[in-house]
C-alpha cells in the first residue's frame, strides 16, 4: 500500500503559492524520504516518510505497521528524516525527527529495541542534552552499538554511551553547517560527512572513539590509537589548481597517534618520544595539554641533525632522514608515570624498492648524518675558542704586543672556520660554498628518494669526510703548536690561559638548520 498518509491537502504544490515547479517533484510532500533494511534478517524493511509516517514491515513488504504513533513527545505529522535499522539487534532501530517547518527547533532522535511497540527518546525537545538544531541522521557505529552520530542542522554530535550524553565534534575546524548524511568507510575506520553547502568532509580514523570506555576514561592518560602507516613517496608540488579551487587537505603525511588525558595537563613534564626496536631516542614530538582525545603526527623521520650555523640556510638539513620500516614505540612522558604504544611502519607498496635497498639508503643519508654532527662538533671547538681570544682581548690596550698575538690566532681560527662554513649569503652564484654546504648538497640528494645510493654519493661521502679530517688536523696543529705559548704570554701579564673546549657528543639530532649571520 501507500506507506504516507496520502492526504490531498498535502498536494497542492501548485495552489500552494506560486513555488516554481520542479519537474522531479521535489517541492511534493507525502513522499517516502527514508527506507532503511536491516543488515541482520531478511524481510525487514524501516521506512520512514515526510508527513510523519513510520512503517515497518518484517515480512519483505507483504505487511506493514505504522508505528509513529509510539513515539513519545512529538507531536504529529513529524518529518521523519532518517529511520535506521540497527546492525546489531533485529529488532532495534533508530528514528530522527524533524518539527521545523512548524517552528519547532528541537531535535528528536528516538531507538526501539522492541520492533518499534516502544520508543526511548535519545534526545528530545524536553531534554535536548546540549544538541543543537534539528535533527537530519542518526547513525549507530559500525563495531562499537554504544557510538552514535547524529547529524544536524549545525553540525555532527556524538554519543558513546548510547545516547544518554553528546558531544559536539570541532575537529579539524568543522563549521557549525547543517550535516545531512553519514557514512562509516570500514576499511580504514574513517567517518565521512555529507553537509549542506560546504562540503564532504572526513573524521580520520574514528577508532579512538571507540576506545572511550568507562574504564579509559577514568585513567589519568592513555593512548587509543596508533594504526599502521606506510611511507608514501615523498615530493614536492606546486598549485596546479589555480586561486580559486576548494579541495580538501590531504591525510596528515606520517604516523598518527591519539592520546588521552582526563584533565588538561597544567604542571610538570608532558612530553613525547620516539623509539626504536634498540631503545635509541629517535625523535621528540610536542605533546597537547588539552583534556580528552589529542591526535599528534610523527613524519617518520629522525630528528634534524645538527647544522653548523652559516650564513645561509641549509634546506636538506632542517629534517632527519626517514626511518626504515619497523615496530618503533611511543612513550608519552606525564610527570613521573610513561604510557606507551607501539606503531609499525611499512614501505609504500607501489614502490620497487626493496628493504635491502631502504636500509643502504639510510645508512647512506646516516653517514651525512654524522658528518654534519662532526662539523657542528669542531665549529663548536672553534667557536668556544674564539670567544675565550675575546675576552683575553678585552681589556688589553691597543697596540700590546700580547694583543696583537690574540688577534693573530683569532685570524687563524676563523680562516679554519670559513673552511667549514660559508660566511656569504648567494650559495654558489653570488656567495661561497663550503665544506658544510657541500654536505648539505650531498645529503639532499640521498635523502630526496628511497632508493639505493648511487655509487658516486658514497664516493661523496668518503671524499667529503676526508676534507673534514683535514680541516680538523688543522685546527689541532694549531693549538698543539701554538697555543702552548700564547698561554704562557697570558699567564705572564696574569691572564687566564686559554682552555680548548672538548668536542660535543650528539645524541641523535636537532631541530633547526644552522643559519646565523656570520
Amino acid at each position: 500500500p501507500d506507506l504516507t498518509s496520502n492526504d490531498p491537502q498535502k498536494q497542492k504544490q501548485e495552489q500552494s503559492g506560486g513555488i516554481t515547479v520542479d519537474n522531479s517533484s521535489a517541492e511534493m510532500h507525502t513522499t517516502v524520504y527514508s527506507i532503511s533494511e536491516s543488515p541482520l534478517t531478511a524481510g525487514v524493511i524501516w521506512v520512514g516518510t515526510d508527513d510523519g509516517n513510520l512503517q515497518l514491515t518484517r515480512d519483505g513488504g507483504q505487511h506493514w505497521d505504522n508505528v509513529v504513533g509510539h513515539v513519545p513527545g512529538v507531536a504529529r505529522n513529524a518529518w521523519v528524516s532518517w529511520v535506521q535499522a540497527s546492525a546489531f539487534a533485529p529488532g532495534s532501530a533508530y528514528v530522527a525527527l524533524d518539527r521545523h517547518t512548524y517552528g519547532d527547533m528541537a531535535p528528536y532522535v528516538y531507538a526501539t529495541s522492541d520492533w518499534g511497540k516502544s520508543w526511548r527518546p535519545l534526545v528530545s525537545a524536553q531534554d535536548p542534552k546540549g544538541v543543537r538544531g534539528y535533527a537530519h541522521v542518526i547513525k549507530e557505529d559500525s563495531v562499537d552499538s554504544q557510538l552514535l552520530f547524529l547529524g544536524t542542522e549545525f553540525g555532527l554530535w556524538i554519543s558513546v554511551d548510547g545516547g544518554a550524553h553528546w558531544a559536539q565534534f570541532k575537529g579539524g575546524h568543522l563549521p557549525a553547517v547543517a550535516v545531512r548524511d553519514l557514512a562509516i568507510q570500514p576499511r580504514d575506520n574513517d567517518l565521512v560527512l555529507a553537509t549542506h553547502g560546504r562540503g564532504i568532509w572526513i573524521v580520520d580514523d574514528i577508532t579512538p572513539l571507540r576506545q572511550l570506555t568507562p574504564q579509559l576514561i577514568s585513567q589519568d592518560a592513555a593512548f587509543v590509537s596508533a594504526r599502521p602507516e606506510q611511507q608514501r613517496i615523498e615530493a614536492n608540488g606546486g598549485w596546479p589548481n589555480g586561486a580559486a579551487a576548494f579541495v580538501g587537505d590531504n591525510p596528515a603525511h606520517g604516523a598518527v597517534m591519539t592520546y588521552y588525558q582526563r584533565t588538561r595537563h597544567l604542571f610538570g613534564k608532558l612530553r613525547i618520544e620516539v623509539r626504536d626496536a634498540s631503545g635509541e631516542l629517535i625523535d621528540e614530538l610536542p605533546a597537547s595539554p588539552r583534556r580528552g582525545l589529542n591526535r599528534v603526527v610523527w613524519s617518520m623521520h629522525r630528528r634534524a641533525p645538527h647544522v653548523p650555523p652559516a650564513a645561509q640556510l641549509a634546506f636538506a638539513g632542517t629534517q632527519g632522514p626517514r626511518v626504515l620500516p619497523g615496530t618503533y614505540t611511543i612513550r608519552l612522558h606525564k610527570n613521573d608515570k610513561v604510557y606507551e604504544t607501539q606503531v609499525a611502519i611499512g614501505l609504500d607498496t607501489r614502490v620497487k624498492w626493496t628493504p635491502a635497498d631502504r636500509k643502504a639508503q639510510y645508512e647512506a643519508a646516516m653517514k651525512v648524518y654524522a658528518l654534519f654532527n662532526d662539523e657542528s662538533a669542531l665549529f663548536g671547538r672553534i667557536a668556544g675558542l674564539r670567544q675565550q681570544v675575546a675576552e683575553a682581548g678585552k681589556s688589553r690596550p691597543k697596540g700590546e704586543a700580547l694583543l696583537r698575538r690574540l688577534e693573530d690566532f683569532d685570524g687563524k681560527l676563523d680562516a679554519i672556520r670559513k673552511k667549514i662554513v660559508a660566511t656569504k649569503e648567494g650559495g654558489a652564484i653570488t656567495g661561497e660554498e663550503r665544506l658544510r654546504e657541500h654536505t648539505d648538497q650531498l645529503y639532499g640528494a640521498i635523502a630526496a628518494w628511497d632508493g639505493p645510493p648511487s655509487a658516486y654519493q658514497l664516493e661523496n661521502i668518503a671524499a667529503l669526510r676526508s676534507e673534514l679530517g683535514e680541516i680538523e688536523g688543522e685546527f689541532n696543529r694549531l693549538i698543539s703548536t701554538q697555543l702552548p705559548a700564547l698561554n704562557d704570554a697570558l699567564k705572564s701579564n696574569g691572564a687566564r690561559a686559554l682552555t680548548v673546549p672538548p668536542p660535543a657528543v650528539f645524541n641523535g639530532g636537532a631541530p633547526g638548520a644552522g643559519a646565523s649571520a656570520p
